[in-house]
C-alpha cells in the first residue's frame, strides 16, 4: 500500500481516521467522564498532525496525478473534515487509483 504516493495518502487517511476514533471514544470519555485530560491533549495533537499530513499529501498527489479539483481533489479534502470520511474516500476513490493496489 505504501509503495506509491496514493498508497501513502491512503495510509495517512486511515491513520487520521483511527486517531479520530481514539480521540472520540477513548480520550474524550477519559477527559470528561473520569477527569483525566492528559490523553486527550496527546491524542488531539496526534490527530491534528495526521490531519495536516493528510491535507498536504492530498494536495501533493492531486498535483502529481493532475486531479481536476472539481472532480477529485475537493472530495478527498472534504473527507478529512467529515467524521470518518477518510475511510469512505479510501474505498470509493483512492483504492481504485492506487497503482500499488494489484487486487
Amino acid at each position: 500500500m505504501i509503495q506509491s504516493k496514493v498508497g501513502r495518502l491512503r495510509l495517512a487517511g486511515i491513520l487520521e481516521g483511527i486517531s479520530l476514533l481514539i480521540l472520540l471514544f477513548v480520550a474524550l470519555p477519559l477527559k470528561y467522564g473520569f477527569g483525566i485530560p492528559e490523553f486527550s491533549k496527546v491524542m488531539g495533537t496526534v490527530h491534528g498532525a495526521l490531519f495536516l499530513l493528510f491535507v498536504f499529501n492530498t494536495l501533493s498527489v492531486g498535483v502529481e496525478y493532475q486531479w481536476k479539483f472539481r472532480e477529485t481533489t475537493w472530495k478527498v479534502l472534504l473527507a478529512c473534515i467529515v467524521p470518518f470520511g477518510t475511510f469512505y474516500i479510501d474505498r470509493t476513490i483512492l483504492k481504485r487509483i492506487d497503482p500499488s493496489n494489484s487486487k
